[in-house]
């Protein structure tokens, strides 16, 4: 008892460390609800939560980490739920086809390479406005031409809409969350061409920082042809809409992917290479030297650079924690304080969580705060070891492999869980990328951008063609080496909790202790190896199933749904073309009726009105799957498109001879982004929250 009374009172200096991890428990313990929680209880837990922490220095030494720990919880709870009522908008609640006008507000491309235009200010064809979605997003397709779509512009066009849809398996990736704090309405493409209504003067002042970033890619592109322009555009302005599919699977297979994204590296080489600048620069000139404060003036620039890079960036997850990061440390530097700090990760993640809880669930999150964790830990025990024997010319080369090895290790089990995939060489490409990105990429794209107003340009923009191609072709000679990639089966979501446990009890625990935290970490990957995936999966739509089989999963369709079987495969670890999948015996087909044996359950699969007519009750088999509107026959388990589209896509395992089933409504209840009711813009809720905005 007296060990874990010491324990905990080593704690009690880095108590803030575990701020974010308070609130994070409380965000998971929202989002893990299968119901959803009244708004009047989110805001009141959130209330009692800022209380406590107001009074908690009133409180006895024994029960303030106890009581604080318990606020921090109720009020991580708190924010999401009120951050997910504050958020509502109307989402369609029908398959539309029609005229659809709105105003451009973002600009990216689909897996496809499609153009997808992102529109607010939506009006549809006999639509009630206060049930008309705030957003939607229309891929383009067939022949455009008639306008190049710019932010801003009113536009028209004839297109499908649909309401976002759910994940394609139980415990898959929820597209419909995501959609709802996005404001996203719906969803759709068009094989018509795009009009413009109005152009983008009228009314787009809101614009204009989204309208320069675009109008810098371009300007980018035109003067770097090929891939490594389009890399250049995404590392100086954040839009990849111009990167080849085949460019970005090979950042991805050689762990690369990182460069790509604008996150604390080049917001750390941005702001480190402009306070040089200013710094070394005033020290040209004695009498500012000696007269002014240079340091403190040299981090108010690269404060205010950082911050333009932010905007000018589009403000994703990494890049938000990359520049409070660096905001916290250069203003530590205005205060004489030390900067880089457990501390300032801290208070990153804080300020994060609280402005976007459902941050938490990304992969973006994740793997940022992982990586600068760990680095921030491991440079920081660094700084007590004896490095005298180490030639000076050797230690930035050994920085970069301990900051690659670190980063690495700390973001695969994440990037294994979301994307199904482990870059075998990934060490190999970041140390022959790493080094020029910060030492000749990033410093040239400064040069640019320094050198534009007076066209000049070319010289940074030629350097940064240099560097990019490099990495480029760094990229895709070791996705072409043999083993480069290995997949890896999805496993359950404890599996990475008990990953993230062990490894912040390692890092953050003070004390002996902390080793205990290898046993969820191994735990982790134990279970991780175990992991077993359905032996069936069943789409929403009905007209899709995969079985697994001893070659692999098998799928009933060799195109079509393409994004649901590609998934089930990546999931299973086995992301074979989906034709492959098709060919493998374990499913019979005839026509458009498909059977399948498991265990001793047997599954029928029948595809339009012709082929259900032909089968009568239920053919035969236990459970009976269909893409029409049909009765419940006698003796079978049905799902129908109708009740698919409320239980969302079913998985099955065989146990003790017979199937068990779960669907995604099972696993995820009924949350504010998947009620089935169409919500209307003018509720008093969201009234009463427009007030309080």
């Amino acid at each position: 008892m007296q060990a874990m009374l010491g324990q905990i009172a080593a704690q009690r200096d880095h108590l803030f460390l575990w701020t974010p991890i308070g609130l994070s428990v409380g965000i998971a313990l929202y989002f893990g609800l299968k119901f959803e929680p009244p708004l009047a209880a989110s805001a009141t837990l959130l209330v009692c939560a800022l209380v406590v922490w107001v009074v908690q220095r009133w409180l006895p030494e024994g029960l303030r980490i106890t009581v604080v720990a318990l606020a921090l919880i109720a009020g991580g709870f708190g924010l999401a739920g009120v951050r997910a009522h504050m958020v509502a908008e109307p989402v369609l609640g029908f398959r539309y086809y029609g005229a659809i006008e709105g105003r451009i507000v973002a600009i990216d491309r689909s897996q496809s390479e499609a153009v997808r235009l992102t529109l607010d200010r939506v009006v549809l064809e006999r639509m009630d406005p206060r049930r008309t979605p705030a957003k939607v997003r229309v891929s383009l397709h067939g022949e455009q031409g008639f306008i190049t779509p710019e932010p801003g512009q009113t536009v028209i066009l004839t297109g499908h809409l649909s309401p976002p849809s759910g994940p394609v398996e139980p415990g898959g990736f929820d597209f419909q969350r995501m959609a709802w704090f996005q404001g996203l309405g719906a969803v759709g493409y068009t094989r018509t061409p795009v009009l413009l209504a109005r152009p983008a003067s009228d009314g787009a002042a809101g614009l204009w920082v989204y309208r320069q970033r675009v109008a810098i890619s371009q300007g980018v592109q035109a003067r770097m042809e090929g891939e490594a322009g389009a890399f250049a555009a995404a590392i100086m302005t954040g839009d990849r809409s111009a990167m080849g599919q085949a460019s970005l699977a090979a950042l991805r297979a050689s762990n690369l992917a990182h460069l790509l994204a604008i996150s604390g590296m080049h917001m750390g080489i941005l702001a480190a290479f402009i306070f040089g600048l200013v710094r070394y620069g005033l020290a040209l000139f004695p009498r500012v030297a000696l007269r002014f404060p240079t340091k403190k003036i040299a981090a108010i620039a690269a404060l205010i650079v950082a911050a333009c890079y932010l905007a000018l960036s589009g403000g994703n997850i990494a890049t938000q924690r990359a520049f409070i990061m660096v905001a916290v440390m250069l203003v530590a530097v205005l205060c004489d304080r030390r900067a880089l700090t457990l501390r300032a990760v801290a208070i990153a993640a804080i300020l994060v969580l609280i402005l976007r809880p459902e941050a938490l669930f990304g992969p973006g999150f994740q793997m940022s705060f992982a990586a600068t964790t760990a680095l921030v830990a491991v440079f920081s025990g660094m700084r007590h070891v004896p490095m005298d024997a180490v030639p000076r010319w050797l230690r930035p080369v050994g920085a970069v492999v301990v900051s690659s090895l670190v980063a690495g290790l700390a973001t695969a089990p994440i990037a294994a869980f979301h994307f199904n995939q482990i870059a075998q060489y990934g060490l190999i490409a970041n140390l022959l990328s790493v080094p020029l990105m910060g030492t000749l990429v990033m410093p040239s794209a400064v040069l640019a951008t320094v050198l534009w107003p007076v066209g000049l340009e070319g010289i940074g923009l030629w350097l940064m063609d240099f560097g990019l191609s490099w990495i480029l072709g760094v990229a895709h000679f070791v996705t072409g080496l043999g083993g480069s990639l290995r997949h890896v089966v999805t496993p359950g979501p404890e599996v990475l909790v008990l990953i993230a446990v062990g490894g912040l009890a390692v890092i953050l625990w003070r004390g002996s202790a902390r080793w205990a935290g290898l046993v969820p970490l191994m735990l982790g990957f134990a279970l991780w190896q175990v992991a077993e995936r359905p032996d069936l999966l069943i789409a929403d739509s009905g007209s899709l199933i995969g079985v697994m089989t001893q070659e692999g999963r098998a799928v009933s369709k060799a195109r079509g749904e393409s994004f649901a079987a590609g998934s089930w495969l990546e999931n299973d670890g086995a992301p074979v073309p989906q034709e492959d999948a098709y060919a493998r015996a374990g499913l019979d087909e005839d026509g458009r009726i498909i059977r399948a044996t498991l265990g001793r359950t047997e599954v029928i699969n029948i595809r339009g009105k012709t082929a259900l007519a032909e089968v009568s009750g239920c053919g035969g088999a236990d459970i009976l799957i269909t893409n029409q509107d049909h009765s419940a026959p006698a003796g079978c388990t049905l799902f129908d498109i109708r009740r698919l589209r409320q239980t969302g896509a079913v998985a099955g395992w065989v146990e003790d001879g017979r199937l068990r089933l779960e669907t995604v409504r099972d696993r995820t209840g009924d949350r504010l982004w998947n009620a089935r009711e169409v919500r209307q813009r003018d509720s008093p809720l969201t009234r009463a929250l427009a007030r309080l905005q």
